[in-house]
């Protein structure tokens, strides 16, 4: 059967509240064909997410209706291969409860992001076509417009990787639409100085990555860096989780199946973002 994620907002409810959900959610599964195999809480944000095995999405939902009626507000559809990228590699007590032990609670912080990278395609090669410095020239463009974007979209630059940048967002649909508005801007210069005309890829993935000293880690993080380096330039590509979570955003998602990226033992499922029809 499927595997899926739902995902609940339910600020003020405390770890007992969400252990007791759960174990209602267990007791009327069978009625449904589900299984709930799995919880996590981020108690700081409000955040609870429940993994099951179920014939599809309604029966899912329908568990948590008749058990104790907090249906999710969004529930994916993922692979088990990104289990834990979306939900992080953290052990389980019995009852189906992922922890954090308290010595990393103080330090880590676990919250739901949507993680993008961008890439300056053949970057060397415009290093020696131009000179140090008419590739200084391309980057500031590049940085001034991945920068603006993140300012609209409220994203936060977590580091420069040299020829690109590693940003974070609490929303997918604020990632894409960044990523959208960087092609955007980079199509415009490309288009108005064609002796400076260069290309970006960029690639998308969301889940729970750890953060500490201000950058993130985890799986979350090496999918979203796969899923870039897989993209042709001018290419968005995203992971399936985030084509998921943007249902209802308006933007444009072309399937391009399951992909084998490197470091990763299955396929992943990837979509493209027709960001050129965005707006139209």
């Amino acid at each position: 059967m499927p595997l899926y994620v739902d995902i609940h907002n339910l600020p003020g409810v405390d770890v007992k509240d969400v252990a007791r959900a759960h174990e209602a959610d267990v007791q009327s599964q069978a009625a449904y064909g589900v299984n709930y195999l799995k919880y996590w809480f981020n108690e700081d944000a409000g955040k609870v997410f429940c993994l099951c095995d179920a014939p599809d999405k309604k029966s899912a939902i329908a568990v948590h209706a008749h058990a104790h009626g907090l249906v999710p507000e969004n529930i994916i559809e993922v692979e088990s291969a990104n289990i834990a990228g979306f939900l992080g590699a953290i052990p389980e007590r019995d009852a189906g409860a992922a922890t954090v032990d308290e010595a990393g609670r103080t330090q880590l912080d676990g919250g739901f992001r949507t993680v993008l990278f961008t890439d300056i395609e053949g970057s060397t090669a415009l290093t020696q076509r131009l000179g140090d410095e008419g590739a200084m020239r391309l980057l500031r463009v590049h940085d001034a417009a991945v920068r603006g974007a993140l300012s609209a979209w409220n994203g936060r630059e977590v580091k420069h990787t040299g020829d690109g940048i590693m940003a974070a967002f609490v929303s997918a649909s604020r990632g894409v639409g960044c990523a959208i508005q960087v092609q955007q801007a980079l199509e415009a210069h490309s288009r108005d100085h064609a002796d400076d005309a260069f290309n970006v890829r960029i690639g998308l993935s969301a889940g729970e990555p750890v953060e500490d000293s201000n950058d993130l880690f985890g799986v979350t993080v090496q999918l979203a860096a796969r899923v870039c380096a897989h993209a042709q330039p001018c290419q968005i590509l995203v992971a399936n989780v985030v084509s998921e979570l943007c249902a209802g955003k308006g933007y444009r998602f072309k399937s391009l199946g399951a992909v084998q990226l490197k470091g990763f033992d299955a396929p992943t499922a990837l979509h493209e973002v027709d960001w050129r029809a965005a707006g139209k």
